[in-house]
Parts: C-alpha cells; structure tokens; sequence
C-alpha cells in the first residue's frame, strides 16, 4: 500500500500561517493609543458629572432658602441638621465713616462675639432663628434697631451675613439623621453671602414722605450668593464661580419684637406707612 502524500499549494499555507510578531506589536500599540485616548476623556465627562450635580443641588437649595426667608417661614427646624454656622460681619457707620465693627457667630450649640455679649438663646437650634439671621436687613438703625434707607444721616448699622451649610439636597446617603461624622464632613457643602437691601428708587431724600419713600420702605430685594464646594479647611474652592438668586419681596422687614436688633422677618404683602 502506497503511503498518502499531501501535497499544498502555496495559497494554502499562507491561509494557515499565524500573524508574526510585528503585526502583534502594531496591534498593541493601536489599541493602547486608544486606552490612553479614552482614559484621558473619562476625568473630563466625570468632572461635568459632578459639576452637574453640584450645580443641580444648588439651585435646589437656593429655592428652598429663598421662599422660606420671602415667607417669613418660623417652622422649618430641619434647617438646623444642614447649617453650620452664620456669621455677621457687622460695622457701624456714622456720616458715612466706620467708627465700629464686630463679628457675631452662630451654630448649633454656641454664640459668640468679637466685642460685647450676645444672646443664648441665638443658637441654631430651630428653623426660625436661622431665617430670623439670614433676613437680617443690609442697613439697620442703631436706635429702632429696624431696617433703614436714610445712610446721608446716620449713625447705622451696616450687616454682612455669610452662612455655611452642607447641602439639604442631594445623596439620601449624607443626610441626618446620622453619627457617621466623616461622611458628615465629606458631605457638599456651600457657603452663602445673604443680602436683603431695600429697593432702588429715585429722589428718596428729596421728599421723605413721598411715594417713592412708601415704595422703599415697603418692597426689598433678596440677594443669595452661593460658593462652592466647601473644602476641609473651611474654604471655598475657586475652580466655580460663585452664582447669585435674586428675589423681590413685596412687605416690610420687622425685627421680632422678642429679640429686637438680633432676628428679622419679612411681613409679606403686608404694607406699612414708612416711619
């Protein structure tokens, strides 16, 4: 018996031949140019993730701020697991030159002053001292210790209230209820610059009893200038830049009449003859 003998053509070797070792390597380096490629875009589409999200929260909470101070809201003690502190930046001016100044800090437990004494009873535990100090008027007298719009006389006070607060909304995960104080912490946070100046009208010192005075004293302008996100070390990031609520309020602000000069109120679409 004659033994079989295959005979293959040339077509037929090269269709079973493997690929060498220089068409490996141009393989590899294809493919790892394109992992560098998509690992470098995945930072950027995370980064506008995250930037999203903390532009989302914001808005969120600056809606919830803004009504509750317009409002003149005393029930929502929630507030009291998300701010951490407020702190006004106070001067008193007399003719239009600073002849005093001091800072008043409020949190959860303490109170304190940079000069003089300060209530106890100013701690953040409930919702309404927290929107009694962040309604706190621009400009008060030093007297009345309500709102005022006449600054060419003086003497008045001049408030600066800056607030930090970990975010009411967001991740279900950073929310109080909780002891987990690191995750506390590494929460988002922002800081707010809270303005409530009355409205611009023309000729107010032209005629004190005017219209224009009524208009004035009865119609402000809420300003919440949000930073963020809140570092570790107290400080704002500058990678944002900061975004501004605005919100006219139709009513006077009136200083409680139990903490005159510490806690104010909008009196919305309640109209008052201005003093």
């Amino acid at each position: 018996m004659k033994p079989i003998c295959h005979n293959f053509s040339g077509a037929t070797r090269a269709r079973r031949a493997g690929f060498t070792m220089i068409e490996i390597a141009i393989c590899l380096a294809v493919i790892g140019i394109a992992l560098v490629a998509i690992v470098g875009v995945l930072p950027i589409g995370l980064n506008a993730q995250r930037e999203s999200r903390e532009d989302t929260v914001v808005g969120q909470d600056a809606t919830v701020l803004l009504e509750a101070i317009r409002s003149g809201a005393r029930g929502l003690d929630d507030l009291t697991n998300y701010v951490i502190v407020i702190t006004n930046y106070q001067a008193m001016y007399n003719n239009n030159a600073e002849v005093n100044s001091n800072v008043f800090a409020y949190t959860y437990s303490t109170v304190s002053a940079l000069s003089g004494s300060i209530p106890s009873y100013l701690v953040l535990t409930n919702g309404a001292n927290i929107i009694g100090l962040l309604s706190t008027p621009l400009f008060t007298d030093t007297v009345s210790k309500g709102p005022t719009n006449n600054l060419a006389n003086g003497p008045f006070f001049s408030n600066h209230i800056v607030a930090y607060f970990h975010s009411i909304s967001g991740p279900v995960t950073e929310k109080p209820p909780q002891d987990n104080q690191i995750l506390i912490g590494d929460s988002f946070g922002y800081r707010v610059v809270c303005e409530n100046s009355p409205a611009e009208v023309p000729d107010f010192l032209a005629s004190p009893k005017s219209y224009n005075h009524q208009i004035a004293y009865n119609r402000n302008e809420v300003r919440m200038t949000f930073g963020w996100p809140l570092l570790p070390n107290g400080k704002i990031s500058t990678a944002n830049q900061p975004l501004t609520f605005r919100a006219t309020v139709s009513g006077p602000i009136m200083p409680d009449p139990g903490y005159p000069g510490w806690l104010y109120y909008y009196q919305s679409q309640i109209f008052t003859n201005a003093p």
